[in-house]
């Protein structure tokens, strides 16, 4: 093999890697995303079922799920506070 053709092959997997490695970290970053929304809805709902002996209920909607899938307990403790303090 001559030295234009290991350059041609180096440059075409160069842009073969970009093209298809591009669009997979969006893609992670979303799942990712969605994952953790699917977290913070089943912290809710376990949330919901212990505290129903309480009196008290979160709803469960995409801003709940969200704050609390990406802060976690955090997130579910700031979230009750915000219920108990300015809600009731």
């Amino acid at each position: 093999m001559n030295s234009v053709m290991i350059v041609s092959i180096i440059i075409a997997m160069i842009t073969i890697l970009l093209i298809v490695g591009a669009p997979i970290k969006p893609i992670q970053a979303l799942m990712q995303g969605a994952m953790k929304l699917a977290i913070g809805a089943l912290f809710l709902f376990f949330f919901n079922i212990v505290a129903a002996s309480v009196g008290m209920h979160l709803p469960i909607n995409v801003v709940t799920a969200t704050i609390a899938g990406f802060l976690g307990i955090p997130g579910m403790i700031s979230l009750t506070a915000l219920h108990i303090f300015v809600f009731v």
